[in-house]
């Protein structure tokens, strides 16, 4: 598998979950939607940061997200 699309669908589904949280918030409902988006998305992120060798430093988030996109699109 491929850590570095997982690194990136895992850090996408945590900025997916942020607009959905605070409309949970906003009508007084529990976010449900949000809290399944954050585990999801944070196994995602730390699955591929374990199975990388040497891990993902923080310069290296932008780079993959980088290759991801001009690999698929």
């Amino acid at each position: 598998m491929d850590t570095d699309l997982f690194l990136v669908i895992g850090v996408a589904l945590l900025v997916l979950a942020l607009p959905t949280m605070i409309g949970a918030f906003s009508e007084s409902r529990p976010p449900r939607v949000a809290a399944v988006l954050v585990v999801i998305g944070g196994g995602m992120i730390v699955w591929a940061v374990t199975q990388k060798t040497g891990g993902y430093a923080w310069d290296d988030i932008p780079q993959a997200l980088v290759r991801v996109i001009g690999r698929y699109f």
